[in-house]
C-alpha cells in the first residue's frame, strides 16, 4: 500500500463517524412510541390527586393508528371516548394535537389544540408549548406546555399552565397491555 493510499484510508476512517449521524432524539422517541402501535394500556391519574373529571375513573390509552408521520392515541376516561392525542412528525420535530369529539362523532368546538416542539427534545421526553392556534382558540391556554415521557415501563401525558397552579399528569403502565377497546367517538378506519 502506498503512502498516498494509506493517508486516504486513514482520512476516510477518521471522517466516517462525522459523516454518519446518530438518530435524533425525536426520531428515537417516535420509534419507541410506534413500537406500541396496536396496543392498549391502563393507567392512573397522578395529578391533581382530587379531580372530578378524571379521578376514580378507568383511564386507557390505545396506540391505535401509526403511519410514517402520524400516531393517533385515543384516550378513554371511563365511558368517555371523546379524546384522541395526535402526534405528527415533520422534519424531525414532533407536534401534539388534541382531537375532541361528541358521542355522535362530530367535532367539539374546542378541537385540534396543542403545540409543536421547539427542538428535537430527548428520546425519553418531548415538550409541546402551546401554538398560536391554541392561543386563539383558548386564550387562557396560551401558556400551556404539554409533555410526554416514555420509557420501558411508563408513558406519561402531562400538562402545566405556566403562571397558574394548573397541572395534570396521567401515568400509563406499559408493562401490562390490555384488550383493545372499542373505537373512539367519531373514529373512521
Amino acid at each position: 500500500m502506498t503512502l498516498k493510499n494509506t493517508i486516504l484510508l486513514f482520512t476516510i476512517l477518521i471522517a466516517l463517524p462525522m459523516v454518519s449521524q446518530d438518530t435524533s432524539p425525536s426520531v428515537s422517541f417516535w420509534n419507541i412510541l410506534k413500537s406500541h402501535c396496536g396496543k392498549a394500556y391502563e393507567g392512573s391519574l397522578a395529578l391533581p390527586e382530587e379531580d372530578e373529571s378524571f379521578g376514580g375513573k378507568k383511564l386507557v390509552m390505545h396506540v391505535r393508528a401509526c403511519s410514517e408521520n402520524e400516531i393517533k392515541i385515543p384516550f378513554y376516561v371511563g365511558d368517555d371516548k371523546s379524546r384522541t392525542w395526535i402526534l405528527t412528525m415533520n422534519d424531525g420535530i414532533l407536534s401534539l394535537k388534541h382531537d375532541h369529539r361528541h358521542e355522535d362523532g362530530t367535532e367539539d368546538d374546542i378541537n385540534f389544540y396543542g403545540g409543536t416542539a421547539s427542538n428535537a427534545g430527548k428520546k425519553e421526553i418531548q415538550f409541546f408549548p402551546a401554538d398560536v392556534r391554541t392561543q386563539q382558540l383558548i386564550p387562557d391556554a396560551a401558556t400551556n406546555v404539554w409533555w410526554i415521557t416514555l420509557d420501558d415501563k411508563t408513558f406519561t401525558y402531562n400538562l402545566k399552565r405556566l403562571g397558574t397552579e394548573r397541572i395534570f399528569k396521567v401515568v400509563m403502565d406499559l408493562t401490562k397491555p390490555i384488550a383493545q377497546p372499542e373505537a373512539p367517538w367519531g373514529w373512521i378506519d
